[in-house]
């Protein structure tokens, strides 16, 4: 495409963004509907009261019917192929309304028929064998599912005889110690780990001191609970982490506590008008960083000044301000959504601060600013990658550094240290310094020999085990690129960072497909999202060819499918979904950055 068509398209898709900024001044997009949140929250209205819920359960249950695979099965959105994990909790959502509801007993007995295609007898106790052998050590979802399927009647009366008991009683310890304990749930389920943990306790028939010290110690957990338990009654805003707490508690004789009475409240307010329910209620602050960083210095083009004012006062809204109780983090980062049950973390917190940056006038924001950078040092592990939520976890994946995250670190800390200088103190300075380098050596030594890096929160259904290089390497390699402009006065640190870059870039190219897409990795149909992404990473080099292939595929899929989504996003235990605006603002980046450099 010409430069001047790449234009009117920029101009195309900023009206389309800046339709989707919100009455309130920011965007919050729309995350798909889940097939595995529609089961769960049916499954939690069902047994709080089948008959005060019904039209939300039979609009549930609707949708389930509308939107099942042709193979019989369900996957995580509806542009998902089928897994065992969906399709179980949904066969089981089913089962409580299948005997007297025939289309819902058709839809049950299509989804029977997938089941055993994967090896999954419903009626059998081998069931239980097959999610834990699939999680493995990861008990975050493997027992949550096969509580509720019990719970339901999968796969009978004995249902809970195969479930491992969480051990709810350790999260009574102090959370420093929770590091250490070498925990089945990651940092962020501690609610599944105490709720489920407790109806499988009441359920499962046990003796000896182990059950005396829990029964001790129920009492004191649910105190615990409510205490993290958010205004909005939505544990993380997640709609399957706060209906498995509420089946749990309700089906362990405490449906009267305000922990049930807030999250079915919440499962209530967030069902959508089509009977579904997302994942969780939205990305807000991701994706208005997203949307900055896609605008850039264009923003004055696009965005008014009011309009940029009412982003920065929203991000600075929702800053948070204390010390996180669900978490234990200290003030100064930021959650994915401005809605009570986000949680500070390690992408959405560098991505606030540039997009701060970006919109405002350095002086008037400095005191948030570096108490965002303080929050940023504090967590860094101490491999020098920085996880998601919690320093010094690192037992299960979820815990562990990861390389995406460092570098959207590396990136916000470089700026920081760039404007800030003056603010800071000589030692200040250093904390800065060190942490950079220490983050860049982790990113050295988790280069994969190909060049590539692997994300976390971003995978691909596509490639073997769903990882997506590709989406990993672009923005490590996007970070890295501009970081590297602010550390010209780190001699030694500039060159490794440039091999680094021109390793990344060389996996890039190589993995692109003959078509000029790109998807996760080498061979695999591409996407919006991965195409615009890795153009975007490869706007700062001379790979221009390959660029135009890209940018022409784009405009071939755009003209064809417009703005069409893919599942790429990862959340919980391989939990997918997609974003509205993921395409959106990952096509402005790449055509900005084209159009810049060229």
């Amino acid at each position: 495409m010409k430069k001047e068509e790449l234009e009117i398209r920029f101009k195309e898709l900023s009206d389309i963004l800046l339709s989707e900024l919100n009455e309130d001044g920011f965007w919050s997009g729309e995350l798909s509907s889940s097939a595995l949140g529609v089961a769960v929250a049916v499954a939690a209205l069902h047994f709080h009261d089948a008959g005060l819920h019904q039209h939300e359960i039979e609009k549930g249950l609707k949708w389930l019917s509308s939107n099942q695979n042709s193979d019989g099965g369900f996957g995580d959105t509806p542009e998902s192929p089928a897994n065992i994990s969906t399709s179980l909790l949904v066969y089981a959502a089913l089962n409580l309304y299948a005997k007297n509801n025939s289309e819902v007993k058709s839809t049950q007995q299509k989804l029977a028929d997938y089941l055993k295609t994967q090896n999954v007898d419903v009626s059998s106790e081998k069931v239980a064998k097959v999610i834990l052998d699939h999680y493995q050590k990861d008990y975050t979802f493997s027992v949550p599912i096969l509580t509720m399927c019990a719970l339901c009647g999968i796969p009978g009366d004995e249902g809970f005889k195969h479930i491992p008991q969480l051990p709810f009683e350790l999260a009574l310890l102090p959370r420093r110690f929770y590091r250490l304990l070498n925990l089945s749930v990651v940092s962020y389920a501690i609610p599944a780990l105490i709720a489920v943990g407790i109806v499988v306790f009441r359920k499962k028939k046990s003796n000896g001191l182990t059950r005396a010290i829990r029964a001790k110690a129920e009492k004191k957990a649910l105190k615990l609970l409510e205490r993290s338990l958010p205004e909005s009654g939505g544990f993380l805003e997640a709609i399957p982490l706060t209906a498995f707490v509420a089946l749990s508690l309700i089906n362990a004789g405490l449906r009267d506590s305000v922990i049930v009475d807030k999250g079915i409240a919440f499962l209530k307010s967030t069902q959508r008008e089509d009977g579904s329910w997302p994942i969780d209620i939205d990305l807000s602050t991701w994706v208005t960083t997203l949307s900055v960083k896609a605008l850039g210095d264009r923003k004055n083009k696009v965005l008014s000044e009011t309009q940029q004012k009412q982003i920065v006062n929203h991000l600075l809204s929702v800053q948070n301000k204390t010390v996180h109780p669900f978490n234990g983090t200290s003030p100064g980062g930021w959650g994915w959504t401005n809605y009570s049950g986000s949680v500070p973390d390690c992408d959405d917190t560098p991505g606030a601060i540039l997009a701060l940056l970006e919109l405002a006038p350095h002086h008037t924001i400095t005191e948030e600013m570096l108490v965002g950078g303080e929050w940023l040092l504090q967590l860094q592990n101490n491999d020098g990658g920085y996880p998601t939520f919690s320093r010094g976890w690192g037992k299960l994946p979820f815990d562990q550094s990861c390389a995406d995250l460092t570098g959207h670190c590396v990136l916000a800390l470089a700026k920081l240290l760039d404007i800030y200088k003056s603010e800071l103190n000589s030692k200040q300075k250093q904390q800065y310094t060190t942490a950079i380098k220490k983050a860049a050596d982790y990113l050295k030594k988790h280069q994969k020999e190909n060049g590539s890096w692997l994300p976390l929160w971003f995978g691909n259904q596509h490639t073997q085990n769903h990882e997506n290089p590709v989406y990993g390497t672009a923005r490590v390699l996007t970070y890295f690129q501009k970081a590297k402009l602010l550390l010209k006065d780190e001699p030694v640190l500039v060159p490794e960072i440039e091999k680094m870059i021109a390793s990344g870039t060389n996996f890039l190219l190589k993995v692109q497909n003959k078509n000029g897409s790109w998807g996760g990795d080498f061979g695999i149909e591409g996407s919006m999202e991965e195409t615009a992404l890795a153009i975007a990473a490869l706007n700062n080099t001379k790979s221009k060819t390959e660029i135009e292939k890209g940018l022409a595929w784009l405009e071939d899929y755009y003209k064809k499918n417009g703005l069409k989504k893919a599942p790429i996003g990862l959340y919980f235990a391989s939990l997918w979904y997609d974003e509205k605006l993921y395409p959106l603002t990952a096509y402005l980046e790449a055509i900005k950055g084209y159009i810049d450099k060229n």
